[in-house]
């Protein structure tokens, strides 16, 4: 039997660094979605105010298996 996967959309944002943005989004997205298997990292960027960073942000593409 095979199985059929989608890949959603998701962007996270933290305070302290690129890696907390990405596991708060899969964190957030085992939440939501039932069989997370993968995740992306499609596009970091980081927010600056006067000069420093002030916030680390991702886009992820996350994959789940969809259910039988």
């Amino acid at each position: 039997m095979a199985s059929i996967a989608r890949v959603t959309t998701i962007t996270a944002r933290s305070e302290r660094s690129f890696d907390d943005a990405i596991s708060a989004g899969i964190s957030r997205a085992a939440e939501t979605l039932r069989n997370v298997s993968g995740a992306w990292v499609k596009e970091q960027v980081v927010e600056i105010a006067d000069g420093a960073i002030t916030g680390w942000k991702v886009t992820l593409e996350v994959t789940f298996v969809l259910d039988d």
